[in-house]
């Protein structure tokens, strides 16, 4: 499920709820001799399942992080974070639940200025000198479309990272091309995009201390010039 289709399924829900309570509470209607035991159940069941729902949305907000327009959760896999966290980990970062130790997923579905990604615009990720995620196993940038599906492209590639052929600019740095046609001069460093919106997921093996502490930031996605 996309973010807006949540964020209107969640403002759905409230707004159900907010109906039942002042039906409930300010109209009266709950305490009369006349309503039949299984509305009332029926009502407890969709107030419940709503407020559970909206709570995880409230609390994913809370507990994400957004840094350079790339969303993250640490410490999802955690023994005892308790089902609250992973219900909001479920509804809001659709990646896999795992210990930070073993791995770090970020993603993104907009630019440095907030702007969503559409293949109808070229982007660099430039990672300066010594900035490529540090790890201890390998990373990977992965290409998904609007509906988190892979690109179909004419190089079948779907993903780049350290063991895909990265070539370094001169001073170390290494940038990564994102657009739908090959970017000349760097096509090792082609990450292809299809033609509509599009989202980009950050994996990390053996995420280095830096990510596990938090100081480490993923660059932003930038509009070519």
């Amino acid at each position: 499920m996309s973010r807006t289709s949540t964020s209107y399924l969640a403002a759905l829900v409230a707004a159900v709820c907010v109906f039942f309570f002042t039906r409930a509470f300010f109209l009266g209607h709950l305490f009369v001799d006349s309503r039949p035991v299984r509305l009332d159940v029926m009502q407890g069941f969709l107030i419940g399942a709503g407020l559970a729902f909206v709570t995880a949305q409230a609390y994913a907000r809370i507990k994400a992080t957004k840094v350079n327009g790339w969303i993250a959760m640490f410490g999802l896999g955690v023994p005892g974070n308790g089902m609250l966290l992973r219900a909001a980990h479920a509804q809001y970062f659709p990646g896999p639940v795992t210990v930070p130790e073993e791995a770090m997923y970020w993603w993104a579905n907009a630019d440095a200025a907030g702007q969503p990604l559409n293949g109808e615009h070229d982007y660099i990720v430039h990672f300066p000198p010594g900035g490529l995620p540090p790890n201890n196993a390998f990373w990977s940038l992965t290409m998904g479309d609007a509906r988190n599906r892979f690109v179909a492209n004419p190089i079948n590639r779907y993903s780049v990272g350290d063991r895909s052929g990265l070539v370094s600019n001169a001073d170390g740095s290494v940038d990564i091309h994102i657009r739908k046609t090959a970017a000349h001069g760097h096509e090792s460093n082609w990450l292809p995009s299809p033609s509509g919106n599009f989202i980009l997921w950050l994996r990390v093996y053996e995420p280095g201390p830096a990510i596990l502490n938090g100081t480490y930031k993923v660059p932003p996605v930038v509009k070519a010039k």
